[in-house]
């Protein structure tokens, strides 16, 4: 034989070792695809589903989860009240009657207080600080912790910017204006109304157009703008008051019971952890874009725009301080949450104030 003849041989032969390799390669990922467990759940979420930042999130979750599992791992959401009531969703998911469910954890407040400080305080982080505090600065296992005693796994999946400070029927001018109000205020924010003599009450989303309409509530915050243009409030009341105090960020999370987070493969928790974060990378993206337009449009409108002076945020901060300092006198969990929320603050607060341009380098400009 030649050397060329034998050349031949052995290019045909390594070929054939190549192609042999390709296919039993193959065969073994067909085979870890076709041994991927199905997952099937059915979730219930709290705010309806098309709501910016807030609840997108859930379908682009549901999506990304159903593509990178090749249709393996499908969870179907419910809009609120289709399965349970939005304030229902922890105990149905700790108990089990639900493996998951989509919520804004700090609607639980009244059973865990330290739930608001993990979903929107007042005059706390904006969302870059927060999602660095999650995951890197221990967040994220206080967050395992607080619900440890509640069967329940949570996962981060959604984050937005602060919220506006609400839809009130005249400017605010002075604090002694709440004294009196019936106002719906969630979290935190709700105790510092009440210390300022207003009636808080809790309505869900979906209820609060009604509400405000029938004269049942006098002044409201929801969310940010893009979401509460979506509700139409600026169809019932005109002024509406900037900033967000009371929620400098708002998180959603997906609480999984921790029975079937257990059960699952390491694969399948992995594809949920990865999907909640690009969900909440999501979210985030996405309200960013319509937040400022949605202020447009009803700038537009003739809607009118309070931004709170620097004076009354000042009593605002004052008032938060020493309800923050008192809940965390009456819950240990809530104290170390808070301290460790308080300290990551000092830190990033020195490189926010000097690595960053001051605020006025963003105002509109001619």
């Amino acid at each position: 034989m030649d050397l060329t003849s034998g050349l031949t041989n052995v290019a045909r032969k390594t070929a054939v070792g190549a192609a042999a390799t390709a296919l039993l390669a193959g065969t073994v990922l067909t085979s870890t695809a076709h041994a991927q467990e199905r997952v099937r759940w059915q979730v219930p979420i709290a705010f309806p589903s098309h709501l910016v930042g807030l609840s997108t999130p859930i379908k682009h979750l549901t999506e990304t989860l159903s593509a990178i599992s090749n249709g393996n791992m499908q969870l179907r959401y419910y809009e609120p009240g289709e399965l349970i009531p939005p304030f229902e969703i922890l105990d149905a998911v700790s108990e089990g009657r639900y493996n998951a469910g989509f919520t804004w954890i700090g609607y639980d407040q009244g059973s865990i207080p330290v739930l608001p400080l993990l979903s929107g305080p007042p005059f706390g982080m904006e969302p870059p600080a927060f999602m660095a505090w999650h995951y890197f600065g221990g967040g994220n296992e206080l967050l395992q912790e607080v619900y440890e005693p509640y069967g329940v796994h949570a996962l981060l999946c959604g984050v937005i910017g602060p919220e506006a400070a609400g839809w009130f029927a005249e400017p605010l001018e002075s604090l002694d204006q709440i004294d009196g109000l019936r106002i719906r205020f969630a979290g935190i924010g709700g105790r510092v109304m009440e210390e300022l003599g207003a009636s808080v009450t809790m309505i869900p989303g979906g209820e609060l157009y009604q509400a405000m309409e029938r004269g049942t509530i006098d002044a409201m915050e929801f969310s940010a703008p893009a979401v509460d243009r979506i509700l139409g409030m600026q169809e019932i009341v005109q002024n509406y008051t900037l900033p967000g105090w009371h929620q400098t960020y708002t998180t959603s999370h997906l609480l999984v019971n921790q029975d079937a987070w257990d059960g699952l493969s390491d694969t399948s928790r992995a594809m949920l952890e990865v999907g909640c974060r690009s969900a909440t990378l999501h979210g985030f993206s996405e309200s960013e874009w319509e937040n400022p337009q949605a202020l447009r449009d009803f700038e537009a409108e003739g809607v009118q725009l309070q931004v709170l002076p620097e004076s009354l945020l000042a009593e605002l901060e004052e008032v938060t301080m020493r309800v923050l300092d008192e809940m965390a006198s009456e819950d240990e969990m809530f104290g170390k949450v808070l301290e460790s929320q308080r300290e990551w603050m000092k830190v990033h607060g020195n490189w926010h104030h000097k690595g960053h341009l001051p605020r006025s380098y963003y105002a509109p400009r001619d």
